[in-house]
């Protein structure tokens, strides 16, 4: 018999098949548990029969178009339950849904590699969306590793502490305005006063071994107005966009902002230096609000639900320096302050969470003065400790120059001032064009800090 099979290999291989075959047979549960649908209202679909755990997944059986094809399935979300009713939202927009669909849960199968992103070197250049499905056509990602969103806190007294400056090669942030390795930072404006622009000298001037791009909630065509002109080709090749544009349901724009988020870890994990760009956290906070009001949530601050204030240092304590000697992830959050009011509820919160702030002007914008920041508004908590004595001293005497000659504009621009009353005022408006040049900077231009520091040196050392 042996010597039967030995000289017959189709038979051999098809006996390892079909052993093959019986093995995953076997591994198959006997049965499977399933739920239905019992109400869609709005983006939430109510299911009963199912025993599934907050934050996980499942599938909606949909009817085939023609109905003789296989069924549809659609990835939904567990977002809340009531008694033994789950609320669930889907990942991305459902048709054909019928009262009393099947609901499968994603359990620890094959299915489960659904809800397990891909992370590493692999994905440097490329552009994916929330669900971490390539948006670029360069071909799928199924050579890399993959892992959940979650991952464990880390220790605040283990954190290394912040010490080194990095240099983002904005003139006027690193000599006035100086960021740590490992700072986070909220990046506070209104819609069109440049903030995509800076973000994008940031994303192609920081000292930064690996770029995370979040783009969450943003309109289609700015994404790839972000990736093509702001980015370029230069900042793309060490970089990671992850887009969940406006028209996404907030759980994808959600699991955005999170995937960017775990990205970004992954690399900080390796020993990288990573610099993390989310535009924006207000965006993040608003698919928060819909998901929350649309599973019965109470509104609190300006419609806001209480959850939302939970879920802001929940995602910007992730970023930050790991242990000391391993890798770090400095990130700038935008915060978009309605109609420029910087007493938004979300503006307040991320003030509160962040590491500094620095705030765009609309006035200045409207001046063509770029990048439009507003110094007197904005500040960095980490610079004392991160810069010497002598830049600190040449920064307030810049801020105070400055400051000086705002508070007297008006009076200078009716021509009210007559210089030899206020010695310092007199400096302030001698010194003011320098000041300004000093502020603004090309879009192609870079500043390093030492160009910077020598600069700040001569512009308020020097003569006027």
């Amino acid at each position: 018999m042996h010597e039967a099979v030995a000289h017959n290999p189709h038979r051999a291989r098809w006996q390892q098949t079909l052993a093959h075959v019986r093995q995953r047979v076997e591994s198959v549960p006997a049965y499977r548990t399933s739920g239905r649908v019992l109400r869609a209202t709005g983006m939430v679909i109510e299911a009963v029969g199912l025993r599934v755990a907050l934050g996980n997944a499942c599938r909606i059986e949909l009817p085939s178009p023609g109905g003789n094809e296989p069924p549809r399935f659609a990835e939904a979300e567990v977002v809340g339950f009531a008694g033994e009713k789950l609320f669930l939202m889907p990942l991305s927009e459902i048709t054909g849904l019928m009262p009393g669909a099947r609901v499968f849960p994603l359990g620890d199968g094959p299915d489960h590699a659904a809800r397990r992103f891909p992370l590493g070197e692999t994905l440097l250049g490329r552009i994916v969306d929330g669900n971490g499905q390539p948006l670029d056509g360069l071909g799928p990602l199924e050579s890399a590793p993959r892992a959940p969103l979650t991952s464990p806190p880390l220790n605040p007294l283990s954190r290394a502490p912040i010490e080194e400056q990095i240099d983002v090669g904005i003139r006027a942030i690193n000599a006035l305005l100086a960021i740590g390795r490992g700072q986070r930072m909220g990046l506070f404006a209104g819609s069109g006063v440049g903030k995509s622009v800076l973000l994008g000298m940031m994303a192609r001037y920081t000292r930064a071994d690996v770029i995370v791009v979040g783009l969450i909630g943003e309109r289609g065509r700015e994404v790839q107005d972000f990736i093509d002109n702001i980015l370029g080709e230069e900042g793309r090749q060490r970089a990671v966009v992850v887009a969940a544009p406006a028209d996404t349901s907030p759980l994808q724009r959600l699991q955005g902002a999170s995937y960017a988020t775990r990205l970004a870890e992954g690399f900080r994990d390796q020993g990288r230096n990573v610099l993390l760009i989310m535009d924006s956290l207000t965006r993040y906070a608003m698919a928060q609000r819909e998901i929350a009001l649309a599973i019965g949530e109470p509104p609190a601050t300006k419609g806001y639900p209480p959850s939302v204030f939970a879920k802001i240092p929940g995602l910007v304590e992730r970023a930050g320096n790991a242990e000391r000697g391993c890798g770090s992830i400095t990130a700038f959050y935008t915060v978009l302050t309605e109609g420029d009011d910087q007493q938004d509820p979300i503006a307040d919160s991320a003030r509160a969470i962040l590491d500094g702030h620095i705030v765009l002007s609309r006035t200045l914008a409207e001046a063509g003065h770029y990048p439009a920041i507003d110094i007197e508004a904005s500040i960095s908590r980490a610079m004392t400790h991160i810069i010497d004595d002598e830049q600190l001293a040449m920064a307030q005497s810049f801020k105070q120059l400055f400051s000086r000659y705002q508070r007297n504009r008006d009076l200078i621009s009716v021509g009210a001032y007559t210089p030899g009353h206020d010695p310092q005022l007199d400096d302030a408006v001698q010194r003011y064009p320098s000041l300004e040049r000093f502020l603004q900077q090309g879009m192609q231009e870079s500043a390093s800090i030492d160009s910077a520091r020598e600069q700040l040196e001569n512009t308020v050392g020097g003569k006027p």
